[in-house]
């Protein structure tokens, strides 16, 4: 590990957003308007991804990383710029982990799923509106996660969990060791997740996890959100 945060940017073509994300981190990305508003928004999570890290047993590592040091800028896609989540891999993920570096990820990647399942079994059903007014409630929000993940992600590793196994609890921890081990072989064997690569795929997946659950807990606040 390096003594710094290591971060991508990734840019919209039109410039509209940029998502910074932590490369090493799997689920600690921001998008900003520019790459100093995107930087300084990964920067604020810092303390907010900590949950992640220390359920992988990685809070020391995490906490002695000090400052943020951009390793990458490469262009996203058309989604980039509206969604402001990442949509495509930088060149630095393309290449092959080592086993070591692989089992890192995938430990935050179920640190991610624990997080994840946390949040959501301690907020309320009814969720005060988002910054917009409106905003999805807990079960919808749960529900779009847990179905999203098998339709939308690791079915690039041929992970194909109906909708009705992955919504119990039994089918979605099947369908989530099905998802490490097909990233692990996948892996081993060189070969990416379609047209992502294994470490982007990991990173994704992760991201749509944190991003959520974060929005659950900000509108479980009274007022205002982190």
């Amino acid at each position: 590990m390096t003594e710094t945060l290591r971060a991508v940017i990734e840019v919209g073509p039109k410039g509209r957003r940029m998502v910074a994300s932590a490369y090493e981190w799997p689920g600690l990305d921001r998008w900003g308007r520019d790459e100093d508003d995107a930087l300084a928004k990964l920067s604020s999570y810092l303390p907010r991804y900590t949950a992640v890290a220390t359920r992988a047993g990685l809070a020391d590592a995490f906490a002695a990383q000090v400052g943020i040091e951009v390793i990458e800028r490469y262009g996203g896609n058309t989604s980039t710029d509206y969604w402001g989540i990442p949509h495509v891999a930088s060149e630095t993920e393309r290449e092959v982990l080592p086993a070591r570096a692989l089992e890192r990820r995938l430990a935050l990647l179920e640190a991610a799923w624990a997080y994840f399942d946390d949040v959501a079994a301690t907020v309320p059903a009814d969720l005060r509106p988002g910054p917009r007014g409106g905003g999805w409630t807990r079960d919808e929000i749960i529900r779009h996660v847990y179905v999203n993940e098998p339709e939308q992600f690791t079915r690039k590793v041929e992970v194909r969990t109906p909708r009705e196994i992955v919504l119990t609890p039994d089918g979605r921890d099947a369908h989530r060791q099905a998802t490490l081990d097909a990233i692990r072989a996948y892996n081993a064997e060189g070969k990416p997740a379609r047209t992502w690569s294994i470490q982007f795929l990991i990173r994704r997946i992760a991201q749509h996890l944190t991003d959520h659950a974060w929005d659950m807990e900000d509108r479980n606040l009274p007022t205002g959100g982190a």
